[in-house]
């Protein structure tokens, strides 16, 4: 049929091709994945190493039929077989002759087909034939040239083939083209009409590869002209400036200077600010100093150097709007008016600082809002409770993009005057670490002898604080580094009685979570009964932030029942409390209700107010060891083996006969509730009590509660959180309460109505506790009764 060509049939494995064409005498590695082609290649190992390579129609189908593979394709030979991780193997392949499926003879384990092979030999060239040799290997070698991705060495051996059909599948195997492409020189049997396909795609590419020459001298044409603008401008600037003409950034340098001008900054900032345009006029407009620069002046005019708010000095006004917002805090309130009062007088006294101390929940953060509000002032608020980097306070130096002043700068921004009251939250709450201690550099903020000239790390240039009300919050001081402690004046706000959390409630709580939950006073009415029955069944705190959750949910419950009926009206009293809350959470009165041998109650003062504590002895047979549990620290500890050894030295006047008692019995000391910490001295005297009790079988009063510190020779030492531990007494049901004498004076404090319901016992001797506490008199008691105070004597307390 073709010169020089013949044919013959062959009975041959198929390896399908996915995206892959392969030409005679191309040597080629394929990676073989698919179980039935690698089923083939080791079938053709087993034979004669050929193997047909047809290539698919579509690279996606993983399993191909007789419609899905092109008729023809190349006869190859295996050369070498790589196994690889995974079942896959790499095979190299070398082409050999066309061929062309006659027919499919199966298709499992593997494909195999029928095939009719075509051979070319050499044969005698026409000059038709030499022409289009010589013209395809003319334009490889330009294409070779222009496309710069086939390398030079390949077009010696190009040129060095004579057999013109050999000459067109090297070429084409060389080319980026499309798989049908390919193929359509693939099936080009007459090496004529193989070379002119070959010479018309050969062109095309060539026309595609000057234009893209043309596109990249363009683009570079276009960047010498960018850059030769660029250097054009820089003349034109300068020429600007020797004619006085301004360019942009000279205007925006004069804008700048407007700007300062009418900020009317204090001398030395002014000048700092000034300085900075010039800089910003020297550097290119897109540099990052720049950004820099430009963000640094936007904070130095955007800062209150002299705008001020003017306080609103009617001590009258300033005393309702306080009692609007919070009952009670006596305390807090008076040394408000007090710094009013000296504001009247004196125009030029500095800010105080205070810092209010208490539980959580009693109202020190909505406390401050009220001051800022009764002066008339901004609010600003910070909470400082986990800060540890001390950039947070004095801010990040200027040398990198991003930088910003500390949050003290931040918030005398974000009031907008130099004289807001600034609260500072949680300043117990802070730590360190490698980054600073912000402890230490708040010593400067808070010091009335330094924070006006306070020096801010991005500012760089002092700024005054002097005129600001510093308000700080604190759970306890105990957390507060004592040199910052050192500058605040310090106000405790202890804990709500039940009164005065009744009345906070009905006056406040109830009116704001009805209105919060968009309920009407005629949908839902508290009666003074509930109040007290959540405060004492439901809610256990020093505050009232858990009474007013528990109040927001029975207003949820109630809000439910309104939507469904919009004339709901419920009264919530005592009885039907539990219906919204559900069981009780907490037994009203934690006193013992019954007089026992070895458990005495003492009180104590935490973090959230003040709270009763059981002691419990139990004696056993032993050889005098004393066993302390209930997560003690080592004070209480030291505390109990004083208490031993007191109750050892009084055993004869305590009745105890057996002389060598202490070392027949080990004591076993328990203060409940063991998974909390517990340490101080104040637990001394309701130890020995507990100790004095178990050794003499005299039972303790169960209505009586203690604190003070022991000695060894029984004498009783004062103690601290007074007003907080007998305000916990009162709510745990206690009647008689002892404490040391030398605390007489904290009894001022303590609200006139919970004086009114205990009797207090002062005393300066254990002897006189015990006296007190134990059922029957002590035998031979060598010390009189200590000064009983109760509701008779309570004129000379108040």
């Amino acid at each position: 049929m073709y010169e020089g060509k013949e044919y013959y049939y062959r009975e041959i494995p198929l390896l399908p091709l996915r995206g892959v064409l392969v030409f005679p005498h191309m040597v080629i590695h394929l990676d073989v994945g698919r179980e039935k082609s690698i089923n083939a290649i080791e079938e053709a190992m087993l034979e004669d190493k050929k193997i047909f390579l047809a290539t698919q129609k579509e690279a996606q189908t993983d399993d191909p039929g007789e419609d899905d593979i092109y008729q023809i394709g190349t006869i190859a030979e295996i050369k070498q077989i790589l196994k690889m991780p995974g079942g896959t193997m790499r095979v190299l392949v070398e082409g050999l002759n066309r061929a062309e499926i006659q027919g499919y003879i199966f298709f499992e384990p593997f494909i195999k087909v029928g095939i009719k092979e075509f051979k070319e030999y050499p044969d005698r060239k026409a000059p038709e034939i030499e022409a289009l040799m010589r013209t395809l290997i003319y334009q490889f070698e330009q294409y070779v040239k222009m496309s710069k991705k086939i390398p030079p060495e390949t077009v010696v051996s190009v040129v060095a083939i004579e057999e013109p059909g050999r000459l067109a599948d090297v070429v084409a195997s060389h080319l980026s083209l499309r798989v049908h492409e390919k193929q359509a020189i693939l099936e080009s049997l007459d090496v004529k009409k193989r070379l002119e396909i070959l010479c018309e795609i050969l062109a095309k590419e060539m026309e595609v590869l000057e234009l893209e020459r043309k596109i990249n001298i363009r683009v570079r044409k276009q960047m010498e002209k960018t850059q030769k603008e660029y250097y054009l401008r820089e003349q034109m600037k300068a020429i600007q400036k020797e004619l006085g003409e301004k360019d942009e950034r000279v205007a925006e340098g004069e804008e700048l200077r407007e700007k300062i001008a009418q900020a009317k900054l204090p001398p030395e900032i002014e000048e700092k600010a000034l300085k900075e345009v010039e800089r910003l006029e020297k550097m290119p407009p897109m540099v990052a100093e720049a950004v820099v620069v430009r963000n640094y002046l936007d904070w130095l005019l955007s800062m209150p150097w002299s705008q001020e708010t003017r306080d609103r000095l009617d001590l009258d006004v300033a005393q309702k709007i306080l009692d609007e917002d919070h009952y009670g805090l006596t305390k807090p309130k008076e040394r408000i008016l007090e710094y009013l009062a000296i504001r009247k007088l004196a125009r030029k006294m500095k800010g105080p600082i205070l810092c209010f101390i208490g539980p959580p929940g009693v109202g020190k953060t909505s406390l401050g809002k009220s001051i800022a509000r009764a002066l008339g002032r901004k609010f600003v608020r910070m909470s400082l409770g986990g800060i540890r980097d001390e950039a947070e306070i004095r801010g990040h130096r200027r040398t990198y993009v991003g930088s910003l002043p500390g949050r003290i700068i931040q918030g005398m921004k974000q009031a907008g005057t130099k004289n807001p009251v600034f609260l500072l939250d949680e300043v117990d709450k802070m730590s360190s670490d490698f980054r600073g201690d912000p402890a230490s550099a708040l010593l400067e903020v808070l010091d009335p002898e330094q924070n006006h000239m306070f020096s801010d790390h991005y500012l760089e240039v002092p700024f005054d604080l002097s005129k600001v009300m510093f308000i700080t919050t604190a759970n306890s001081p105990y957390s507060i580094p004592r040199p910052l402690l050192d500058r605040m004046e310090v106000i405790y706000i202890s804990g709500y009685t039940e009164e005065e959390k009744t009345r906070i409630a009905l006056d406040y709580l109830v009116p704001k979570q009805i209105k919060e939950h968009g309920l009407k006073k005629k949908n839902i009415g508290f009666s003074e009964g509930a109040i007290r029955k959540i405060i004492r069944q439901y809610t256990r705190e020093a505050g009232v932030r858990n009474l007013e959750r528990e109040i927001a949910t029975i207003c949820r419950k109630v809000a439910r029942e309104v939507v469904a009926d919009k004339n709901k009206s419920v009264r919530v009293t005592s009885n039907s409390v539990p219906t919204f809350l559900g069981a009780e959470k907490y037994r009203y009165g934690t006193a013992e209700k019954e007089n026992q041998v070895g458990v005495a109650t003492g009180m104590a003062w935490t973090e959230t107010g003040g709270d009763t504590l059981s002691v419990e002895v139990a004696l056993l047979p032993g050889t005098g060891k004393l066993t302390m549990t209930g997560h003690l620290g080592d004070i209480m500890k030291e505390s109990a083996q004083a208490s031993l050894s007191y109750v050892r030295s009084k055993a004869g006047e305590l009745g105890i006969t057996e002389s060598d008692f202490h070392e027949k019995y080990d004591v076993h000391l328990h203060v409940p509730e063991g998974a909390i910490p517990k340490d101080g001295p104040s637990a001394g005297i309701a130890l020995a009590t507990a100790l004095a009790s178990a050794f003499s079988k005299r039972p303790v009063r169960s209505d009586v509660a203690m604190t003070g510190e022991i000695t060894l020779r029984g004498r009783v030492l004062p103690v601290g959180g007074i007003k907080e531990k007998v305000l916990a007494a009162h709510r745990a049901g206690i009647t008689t309460v002892i404490l040391p004498a030398e605390n007489k004076k904290d009894l001022e404090e303590v609200p006139a109505n919970v004086k009114k319901k205990m009797d207090f016992v002062l005393v300066d001797h254990m002897d006189q506790v015990l006296e007190k506490a134990l059922v029957r008199g002590m035998p031979e008691a060598k010390e009189s009764l200590g000064e009983v105070i109760g509701p008779v004597a309570e004129q000379t307390l108040q």
